[in-house]
């Protein structure tokens, strides 16, 4: 991009005027927030390494669209500031929804300035939400899991020993009853056991214990859950896998990974059964640069590992999304609503984040699950 003299040129090339400083330009190439600079036709003229990222475009690629094109919901944006004048002030938009090429869709806070010296040129600043939604559903999950113990434990002891004395009295009739009233005791029997069940899956709430974090290979516990899954409920439906084969090992416990991934298959394989649904499932496996939560000692946690398991069912009701991760929340006829609860239970545990999302055209479900990955402790 050629540069004008005066003060633009003073602001884009050299601080303090000495060779060994920084150029602007070089900052600008160096800030995690994705930066676009467009010109009086609103097409991208530069962007940061930030912005490509974001986008998962190039320069080169970004330098053929309009941020129009890039962002639709901005055309609004760029209507109420005109930058006719390089006193025009900037504005703000939050929330606008942003779909890089074959990445997934998320949300951003856009901030747009004149550029003084360049009249009708533009620098747009954006700060992605996508931390702060982790966040937020990362406190969800752990809430949900606090909430989920405390009924499992109150079920495990005032329900499942009743059961087992309620199942014995029926064994006892079923003997001693006519053939025309065996098929009541057997009705009592098979739903003692149903709720039987129910109550040892509640149970796996109500381990506090913290997990032994152990390197795992990501890639050897899917394909497990894969083989168990193709032996019994997905024995009928395509799995693909699309995987990161640089992946690194991940932190934590292998039961507890493949006790998460198994009940986010069999969540998958129910989905695509639906009628009017395909019957395609995809695991994917990549390596995500800047996410992060808080950990248990106030630092930062980075989880670069993310798993997403990708069905073409129809996905959740509107009005369950928001409380998918909740015990007892389904929409599935036969669903008990624990299977998630337990997944976001598990991935907390972890220190790691679990999310719902619908992408793509046609739209899929993707439940996604980021985990920190395993580091040597300092000696």
């Amino acid at each position: 991009m050629a540069v004008r003299p005066g003060r633009l040129s003073a602001v884009l090339w050299p601080f303090g005027g000495g060779d060994s400083s920084p150029s602007a330009v070089e900052v600008l190439f160096s800030l995690p927030t994705p930066v676009l600079v467009i010109d009086s036709e609103n097409r991208v003229r530069l962007a940061n390494a930030a912005a490509e990222t974001l986008f998962n475009r190039s320069q080169s690629s970004l330098s053929q669209v309009t941020l129009a094109q890039l962002i639709p919901e901005a055309e609004a944006m760029l209507a109420r500031a005109p930058a006719s004048k390089p006193e025009d002030a900037g504005v703000a938009v939050y929330g606008l929804e942003i779909e890089p090429v074959e990445g997934r869709r998320h949300r951003a806070d856009l901030m747009l300035s004149p550029l003084v010296e360049r009249p009708g040129w533009r620098v747009v600043a954006m700060h992605a939400r996508a931390a702060t939604s982790l966040i937020d559903r990362n406190a969800v999950g752990k809430g949900a899991a606090r909430a989920a113990t405390g009924a499992a434990l109150m079920l495990a002891h005032e329900i499942k020993n009743p059961l087992s004395g309620i199942r014995g009295a029926a064994q006892l009739l079923e003997r001693a009853a006519p053939k025309s009233a065996e098929s009541l005791t057997r009705l009592i029997r098979d739903e003692v056991d149903r709720i039987t069940a129910l109550v040892d899956r509640m149970e796996g709430f109500t381990d506090d214990r913290p997990v032994l974090y152990e390197p795992q290979n990501i890639h050897a516990i899917l394909g497990h859950v894969r083989e168990i899954a193709k032996s019994g409920f997905a024995r009928d439906l395509t799995v693909r896998e699309l995987y990161d084969p640089s992946l690194p090992e991940v932190s934590g416990s292998r039961d507890g990974l493949i006790q998460i991934f198994l009940n986010l298959l069999k969540n998958a394989a129910e989905a695509v059964g639906l009628p009017g649904s395909g019957d395609e499932i995809v695991v994917t496996t990549a390596y995500r640069h800047g996410y992060s939560v808080t950990g248990p000692d106030g630092g930062r946690l980075s989880l670069p590992i993310e798993v997403c398991v990708i069905d073409t069912g129809p996905g959740a009701p509107a009005d369950v999304v928001d409380h998918l991760f909740e015990p007892f929340v389904t929409s599935k006829p036969k669903g008990s609503g624990l299977g998630l609860a337990l997944v976001a239970k598990l991935v907390a545990d972890h220190g790691g984040v679990v999310e719902y999302a619908r992408e793509g055209r046609p739209a899929r479900t993707v439940f996604r699950i980021l985990l920190p990955r395993h580091l040597e402790p300092r000696k």
